[in-house]
């Protein structure tokens, strides 16, 4: 893989975790998915363990073992793998950061803790100080994603000053729809070379969202549709989520045979960030 100096650009895939049908992490898949996405789709960036990966749904130890097939298969083939090593543990949060470190990932992100919540912009960043300092020779992105966590703090605000704070912080992943909030970070910025990662679904290929929106989707429809698109089976998500009905995923395959998606030419990977 690339070096981890080099910067997050282009597409990045958030990635779906493989699961067989007892809710078992289907591990044997996940080369064949790396192929898929370099080969079929041109991506060669991926983030690991991330919401539509179930990662806050997946053990340590599966984390863990996620992260490393991602690494390893990946490697030669993917330019970057970031892994999303946040927890609602700060102690659980740095194992997984120094883990991502000595398996040769590209980059950590982490989520805001949402249980137990920071209250304000600086008790925030002091929990992202300290999960960044147990890999402090990887780059660190801020997995801005407000409507999960409830933390209703700015990207923007984090933002302000955080290079000194975190000299590791390279960018923010930004799954909301405040789109005045995403155009402050880009705008007061410039000057830094920082990625910035625009995550929400609903404003990628549009026909084919605005459609399945109607029907109702989240992550269990996100791996259905995957599974029809890629041929790759990526099974059910775990609990508390439900499987996507027949209902959606016959009226997903009809839908996306009319929009000429199924035809593998058209269809890029349906969750992906532009990344500035």
């Amino acid at each position: 893989m690339a070096s981890s100096k080099k910067k997050l650009q282009g597409l990045v895939a958030a990635t779906i975790t493989p699961m067989t049908e007892h809710g078992e992490i289907n591990f044997s898949v996940i080369g064949q998915y790396v192929d898929y996405l370099v080969e079929e789709q041109g991506v060669k960036n991926v983030f690991v363990n991330g919401t539509t990966g179930e990662g806050l749904s997946l053990s340590v130890s599966e984390r863990r073992r996620v992260a490393e097939e991602w690494v390893t298969k990946g490697r030669n083939k993917l330019d970057q793998v970031v892994i999303h090593v946040g927890a609602l543990s700060l102690k659980e949060s740095q194992e997984l950061a120094q883990h991502a470190a000595e398996i040769g990932a590209d980059g950590i992100a982490v989520i805001a803790p949402f249980f137990l919540k920071p209250w304000n912009k600086d008790v925030l960043i002091n929990f992202l100080k300290e999960v960044a300092a147990a890999a402090p020779a990887l780059p660190f992105y801020y997995y801005h994603i407000p409507a999960v966590t409830g933390i209703k703090i700015r990207a923007e605000e984090v933002l302000d000053g955080i290079q000194e704070k975190i000299p590791t912080f390279q960018g923010l992943k930004f799954s909301d729809t405040d789109l005045l909030d995403f155009g402050q970070c880009v705008d007061q910025n410039r000057q830094r070379q920082f990625a910035f990662l625009f995550g929400v679904d609903e404003f990628c290929i549009q026909r084919f969202i605005n459609f399945v929106v109607k029907l109702g989707f989240g992550v269990s429809q996100t791996k259905a549709i995957m599974t029809l698109v890629s041929g790759i089976p990526m099974g059910p998500p775990r609990l508390p989520l439900q499987k996507a009905s027949r209902e959606f995923t016959d009226n997903a395959e009809a839908k996306l045979k009319s929009l000429d998606f199924l035809s593998f030419n058209d269809l890029k990977e349906g969750n992906l960030e532009a990344c500035s």
